[in-house]
């Protein structure tokens, strides 16, 4: 199964059974405010969370009221995982489903979002202060659609 390599913004083809790939980014204050994309829009591919952590650097996340991962299905957006800023204490691990990180009901975080549709970073309330960064790490499967 082809796979999606975002160093190079291309797919590759993969003779292997791995299909769980990894992409670790550490989203700026300001990134995390305006939006940042995590994965890109790959065309007739879909996007599908297998698992997701955040860990708050530089301070705990702060002026926010979370922190989330958006994807989108039946062309609406929707949060995978949404983590409460009381979670979000310095080095502090927060995993899909912990507590204070909420998913989506009867486990729809993880089927498969819209084919064609990028994965971003955003938040709800004010903007993030006191920590500098946050590291969004995500485990996904790119299906063809």
């Amino acid at each position: 199964m082809p796979r999606y390599d975002p160093t190079t913004n291309q797919m590759v083809r993969s003779d292997d059974q791995a299909d769980v790939q990894n992409i670790r980014m550490r989203c700026s204050a300001a990134q995390i405010d305006a939006g940042v994309t995590l994965l890109p829009a790959v065309p007739g591919f879909a996007y599908r969370l297998v698992d997701a952590s955040m860990i708050a650097v530089g301070g705990a996340v702060t002026g926010a009221t979370d922190v989330r991962i958006l994807g989108t299905r039946a062309a609406g957006s929707v949060a995978l995982l949404v983590t409460a800023i009381a979670a979000l204490t310095q080095s502090a691990l927060v995993r899909l489903g912990a507590t204070n990180a909420v998913i989506l009901a009867n486990g729809a975080s993880h089927t498969p979002l819209d084919a064609n549709t990028a994965v971003t970073v955003g938040k709800t309330g004010g903007g993030v202060a006191t920590a500098t960064h946050v590291d969004v790490n995500v485990d996904y499967v790119l299906e063809a659609a």
